[in-house]
C-alpha cells in the first residue's frame, strides 16, 4: 500500500492538543470547562423554550435570537466530546473522517452566526428607520426565506475547501494544534498542493464574514444617522437601547475571531497555551455569552425566564 493512501486513511489519527504542560492539572481544569458547556446548553435551550412558548415573542426579532440559540447549541455540541474527553482522559486523537467533519460544522456554524448577526442588524435597522413599515417588510414567509437562505449559504459555501481535504496527502506529523479540528490545522499537515483551500478560504472569509462586517457597520450608520435626528434625548437612548444586545453579541464573537486570526498569523513565537485559550475562547466565548447577554439585556426574554424560574422554586 502506498504512503499516500495510508496517510489518506479514513482511519488515520490526528492527536488533538489539550492543554501543553498542564497536563497534570486536566482534572481541574476540567471543572471550568464542564460548567461552561453546562451554561451554554441551559441557557440557549432556556432562551429557545421561552421563545417557543410564549405567543408574544413570536415576533421577527425573536426568530432571529432562536436561530442564534440553535447556532450556539450546535457550536458546543460540536466540540465538547473532544474537549472534555482529553481533559477526562477518554481520548487523544480523531480520525480523518470525523476532523473533516467537525471542521465542517465548526467554520460552518461560524458562518451562520455571522449571517444570523446580520439579519439581526438588518432587522433593527428596519425597526427603527422604518418603523411603520416594519411588520409589512419583515413578514413570516420573508423571515422564513432569510432563515433557508442562512442555512444554505451556511452548510453549501464551505463545502468545496472541506471536500478537497479529504483527498490531501497528510504526510507531515498528525498533532493538532487545538483541542478540536479547523481547517488551517489540517492544510498545515499537508504535503498536497493545497492552493485550493487557502486561496478558497480567503475568498469565502471576504465573502462571509468580511461583507457580514461591512453590511453591519452601514446598518448601524444608517441607525445612528435616524436616531440622531430624533428631537428627544429620551426617545434617542430609548432606541438605541433596542440595539445593545445586538451590539453587545456582535462584539462577543468578531473579537475573538479577530484575536485567534492575529495570533495565528503573527504569534508564532508566542507559547502553544495561548493558542490552545484563544482558540477556545473562539468557540465557547459566543455560545457562553449570548444568552446571558440576551438574559439580562433584552426586557421580554428577562421577565420570561425570571418567571420560568420563580414557576420551578415554587
Amino acid at each position: 500500500m502506498s504512503a499516500f493512501s495510508i496517510s489518506n486513511s479514513s482511519s488515520s489519527r490526528f492527536f488533538l492538543t489539550g492543554f501543553p504542560g498542564l497536563e497534570v492539572y486536566y482534572v481541574w481544569i476540567s471543572i471550568p470547562f464542564s460548567l461552561i458547556y453546562a451554561i451554554v446548553f441551559l441557557g440557549n435551550s432556556m432562551v429557545l423554550h421561552v421563545i417557543w412558548t410564549e405567543p408574544s415573542l413570536h415576533q421577527p426579532m425573536f426568530y432571529f435570537l432562536a436561530m442564534l440559540a440553535v447556532t450556539d447549541l450546535c457550536m458546543g455540541l460540536s466540540t465538547v466530546h473532544t474537549v472534555l474527553g482529553i481533559l477526562w482522559g477518554f481520548t487523544e486523537a480523531i480520525t480523518l473522517d470525523s476532523c473533516i467533519a467537525q471542521s465542517y460544522f465548526i467554520h460552518g456554524l461560524s458562518c451562520m452566526e455571522s449571517s444570523v448577526l446580520l439579519s439581526m442588524a438588518f432587522d433593527r435597522y428596519i425597526a427603527i428607520c422604518n418603523p411603520l413599515r416594519y411588520s409589512s417588510i419583515l413578514t413570516n414567509d420573508k423571515i422564513m426565506k432569510i432563515e433557508v437562505t442562512i442555512l444554505c449559504r451556511s452548510s453549501l459555501l464551505i463545502l468545496p475547501g472541506i471536500i478537497r481535504l479529504k483527498f490531501l496527502d497528510y504526510c507531515r506529523p498528525h498533532f493538532l494544534s487545538h483541542s478540536f479540528c479547523l481547517h488551517q490545522d489540517l492544510i498545515r499537515m499537508t504535503c498536497s498542493d493545497s492552493r485550493f483551500n487557502s486561496i478558497y478560504a480567503l475568498a469565502l472569509v471576504i465573502c462571509t464574514l468580511l461583507l457580514d462586517v461591512v453590511l453591519i457597520l452601514m446598518s448601524y450608520i444608517k441607525i445612528l444617522h435616524t436616531v440622531l435626528n430624533i428631537a428627544s434625548w429620551e426617545e434617542r437612548l430609548k432606541s438605541l437601547q433596542t440595539c445593545l444586545s445586538h451590539i453587545c453579541a456582535v462584539s462577543v464573537f468578531y473579537i475573538p475571531i479577530i484575536g485567534l486570526t492575529m495570533v495565528h498569523r503573527f504569534g508564532k513565537h508566542l507559547s502553544p497555551l495561548v493558542h490552545v485559550f484563544m482558540g477556545n475562547i473562539y468557540i465557547l466565548f459566543p455560545p457562553l455569552m449570548n444568552p446571558i447577554i440576551y438574559s439580562i439585556k433584552t426586557q421580554q426574554i428577562r421577565m420570561r425566564i425570571q418567571r420560568l424560574l420563580y414557576l420551578k422554586v415554587a
